[in-house]
């Protein structure tokens, strides 16, 4: 047994979606059938934020803010951010089963955690509608958490606690200090933060690395290694007590923790 009884872990680029993919190309669509450019870059930078929170996130950018006057000929507002997220989430829906593929490691992680009696829950800045679609997929690989909370049924999401206090009740452990948030991106991080618990950051498989499987295989060692100092850095920031490269380092972190 150990001394931690659970892991909640994120979704896309950490446990699926190697990269964090799926909703690049939906965000440059959506922005696109409003006249307005943006980048995959602009499109990561709010990754893991509730997808309304995230497009707020978006059209606060002062470029982004400037292209959408441009073109809709008012500022961006709450109707705006409602249009887009109107949009954006049947597209992301659309798209979200092709980027569903397990994370090398997941499942022998989720193996040892169970082995040890922890349990297993999951947060995610997906809506409970693209969960739907991703959900079936998952499990056919072998992939079934005990619980997911998603963005939108809460009325707080991240970066709050309150997705997080949620998850307790449902796995029925505490205290906060012995359960283990495990996300790729910033605000998955002070989630876990803000409820009090261990919290590890994930630096190559998500959305700050950004890079498929092959890319991550293509860089040099050296080249690694500065990816993965200069995405810990940021999620350090956020607030991560521990940095490892995929959910597949997992065990060996907890196997130290617990010496």
């Amino acid at each position: 047994m150990s001394k931690f009884k659970a892991v909640v872990f994120d979704w896309a680029g950490t446990v699926i979606d190697f990269g964090s993919f799926a909703p690049m190309g939906a965000f440059v669509e959506t922005f696109a059938k409003f006249g307005v450019h943006v980048t995959i870059a602009d499109a990561r930078k709010p990754m893991g934020l509730p997808k309304r929170a995230h497009i707020s996130a978006m059209l606060s950018e002062p470029h982004i803010a400037a292209r959408w006057a441009a073109a809709q000929g008012t500022a961006p507002d709450e109707s705006a951010i409602d249009k887009v997220y109107d949009l954006f989430v049947p597209l992301n829906e659309e798209v979200v089963s092709d980027y569903c593929t397990l994370i090398p490691g997941t499942l022998e992680t989720v193996a040892y955690l169970r082995a040890k009696g922890m349990k297993i829950g999951s947060t995610t800045g997906y809506t409970r509608s693209i969960m739907e679609r991703v959900l079936p997929i998952a499990a056919e690989q072998g992939y079934a958490p005990e619980n997911l909370i998603c963005a939108d049924d809460l009325p707080l999401g991240r970066p709050t606690p309150i997705g997080m206090y949620k998850c307790f009740l449902d796995l029925m452990v505490y205290p906060a200090g012995a359960v283990i948030k495990v996300d790729d991106t910033e605000p998955g991080i002070a989630e876990g933060v803000a409820a009090g618990c261990i919290t590890v950051g994930l630096t190559l498989s998500g959305n700050e690395a950004g890079l498929t499987p092959a890319e991550l295989a293509a860089l040099s060692p050296n080249e690694r290694a500065a990816l993965h100092e200069k995405v810990g850095a940021r999620l350090k920031a956020a607030g991560a007590d521990h940095i490892i490269e995929t959910v597949a380092d997992l065990p060996q972190l907890i196997d130290s923790l617990e010496r």
